[in-house]
C-alpha cells in the first residue's frame, strides 16, 4: 500500500477513526453487480449520445446508486451506470473502454493512471471501503480494537469465514488472507476458515450460526438483520481501501463528468456515504 496509503490515506485513517467508533454495532451487500442507475437492470441497452457513462467498482452500490440519482434530479442530466467487478474496473480502462468518469479502487489507480485512458491529475479520492467483522445476532461480540485483539480472536474462534481471494480478483478476500498472513498465523487457520463466494455469502454463515466470525468488507454487512457488527478491522494488519475517481482523457462530456466528480465528493453526500457503510474520502 505504497502511494496512496502512505499519504492521503494516512490522513484518512486519523479521519474516518471517528466514523470507525461511531458505526459500532451499526449495520447490516454484494461483491459485483452492474446494470443502469435507475432500477439496476442486469442487462442495459448501450449508452444514449447524451449519457455521462459512469463505471465504478462494485463498492456499495446502492449508495452510488442514490448519489447519481440525486445528481441527475439536481441536473437534469442522464448517467449511464454500471458496477465492473475490482480486476475488470481496472481493464475495462486499460484496455480502452468508453467512459467518462470512473472509479477504481487501490491499488489498480496506478495500471490506470499510467494507461493514458485518464486524466492523471483528475484522480480524487471518493470514498473508503474498510474490513469488518461480524457475528451471529446476539452473540458476544470479541474486542478487535487491536492487532493483538484480533489475533486473539482469530485463534479462539471454532469457525471463520470470509469470501474466497478468487486468484486475486475477490478484493475483500486477498484484503483477509493478507490480514491472517501479517498476523502470522496461516497454518493455525486453515483448519476451521471457509471461504465464500463473495461478502454475502460469509455474513449468511455468521447469521446462521455455521461460523462463529464473518469477516468481509463493511459494506457488505449492510441491511443484514441476521448478524451484530463487530466494527472495523485496525488499519494496521487490514487497510482501508480508496476508492478513486478518474476523468477519461477522451471524455465525450469532460465538463459534466468534472461536475459530477465534484458532486461525488462534495460534504452533502457524506450522509449517503456513512449510509451505506463507507467513509467520505475528505
Amino acid at each position: 500500500m505504497k502511494r496512496w496509503l502512505s499519504s492521503t490515506v494516512v490522513a484518512t485513517l486519523i479521519l474516518l477513526a471517528a466514523f470507525s467508533a461511531q458505526a459500532q454495532g451499526r449495520g447490516q451487500g454484494q461483491e459485483q453487480g452492474q446494470g443502469r442507475g435507475r432500477g439496476g437492470q442486469a442487462q442495459a441497452p448501450p449508452p444514449g449520445p447524451n449519457d455521462i457513462i459512469v463505471s465504478i467498482v462494485s463498492r456499495g452500490d446502492d449508495g452510488f446508486k442514490e448519489l447519481i440519482a440525486q445528481w441527475e434530479k439536481k441536473t437534469g442530466k442522464k448517467v449511464y451506470l454500471t458496477f465492473p467487478n475490482f480486476i475488470a474496473s481496472r481493464d475495462n480502462i486499460v484496455k480502452g473502454q468508453q467512459f467518462d468518469v470512473a472509479i477504481v479502487e487501490f491499488p489498480h489507480d496506478e495500471a490506470v493512471a499510467a494507461s493514458g485512458n485518464v486524466i492523471p491529475e483528475s484522480a480524487t479520492l471518493v470514498a473508503t471501503g474498510w474490513m469488518g467483522v461480524a457475528v451471529k445476532k446476539g452473540a458476544p461480540k470479541p474486542d478487535i480494537s487491536t492487532p493483538a485483539a484480533v489475533k486473539r480472536m482469530l485463534l479462539n474462534a471454532k469457525s471463520v469465514a470470509y469470501p474466497s481471494p478468487e486468484n486475486g480478483t475477490g478484493a475483500s478476500g486477498v484484503n483477509a488472507v493478507d490480514m491472517v498472513r501479517r498476523l502470522g498465523i496461516v497454518e493455525q487457520m486453515k483448519g476451521k476458515t471457509k471461504l465464500t463466494q463473495g461478502g454475502g455469502g460469509a455474513m449468511a454463515m455468521a447469521a446462521s450460526g455455521e461460523v462463529e466470525i464473518g469477516i468481509t468488507y463493511y459494506i457488505g454487512m449492510y441491511n443484514n438483520p441476521g448478524i451484530d457488527v463487530v466494527g472495523t478491522l485496525p488499519g494496521e494488519i487490514c487497510p482501508p481501501m480508496p476508492l478513486i475517481g478518474y476523468i477519461s482523457s477522451k471524455a465525450q462530456h469532460a465538463a459534466e463528468a468534472k461536475e459530477l466528480l465534484q458532486f461525488l465528493t462534495a460534504p452533502e453526500a457524506a450522509p449517503i456515504y456513512k449510509k451505506y457503510m463507507l467513509a467520505p474520502g475528505y
